[in-house]
């Protein structure tokens, strides 16, 4: 039984067709295009407010080069919002589940954030694998180690993202199978079961917004340690 818990991670097929292909394009369909008229309706108005109070947020601590990654951020932050509540929905498949996905986010953007610091403070971005006053002869050791932590970031933001949202996944599958095995039985503990399911479910819809949220923060972190 267990090995059925783990098949809603598994990309599933259609006609040969993988379609994990459309619960990635699907987030760019549901949301509206702004029109270029003064007044918008209540759904784009509502849209833009939240994105642009993000972005003023996320950016707010970088210097004026890091604005330049102002609609990379926000884009990644619907995206990955998006599918993540959509990922809740009966029936659905949530890519930001599989490793692969979310390796493929972080591991680029990180990449980049790296380069930049390469490219415009060499300096700067060398000096933080050496923090300044250590002693002669943990230099080597500190060299190897904050090196370590750098290398492991971007395996960091994906662990995390897949982590969080599989379990989620599993334990409302769990106590969802609990509440029909119980129902014929003990309809008692069956309804006081249904609602901690309802509570766990207003959980991980939290969850889903605050891991996007927790991932392009902390690119925008790495980001600026490098300009």
């Amino acid at each position: 039984m267990m090995a059925s818990f783990f098949d809603q991670f598994s990309s599933p097929y259609l006609a040969g067709i993988p379609l994990i292909a459309i619960a990635i394009a699907l987030p760019w369909v549901l949301f509206p295009t702004p029109s270029s008229r003064w007044i918008n309706n209540r759904l784009i108005t509502i849209q833009v407010w939240l994105t642009g109070r993000f972005t003023n947020q996320l950016l707010s601590p970088l210097n004026v080069k890091g604005h330049k990654w102002a609609l990379v951020l926000a884009s990644l932050m619907v995206f990955i919002i998006t599918i993540n509540l959509l990922g809740l929905l009966p029936y659905t498949f949530t890519p930001t589940t599989q490793l692969s996905l979310n390796m493929g986010l972080a591991v680029p953007l990180w990449l980049a954030t790296v380069i930049i610091g390469m490219q415009d403070q060499p300096t700067i971005a060398l000096g933080h694998l050496l923090p300044e006053g250590t002693p002669v002869p943990l230099i080597p050791a500190l060299i190897i180690i904050e090196t370590i932590s750098l290398l492991i970031r971007p395996l960091a933001l994906g662990v995390r993202l897949t982590a969080n949202l599989t379990a989620g996944h599993l334990l409302i599958q769990l106590i969802a199978t609990a509440v029909f095995v119980l129902m014929p039985m003990m309809p008692t503990v069956a309804i006081l079961t249904a609602t901690v399911l309802f509570l766990l479910t207003l959980l991980e819809v939290a969850v889903a917004m605050i891991q996007a949220y927790v991932f392009v923060l902390l690119l925008s972190l790495y980001l600026q340690e490098n300009i």
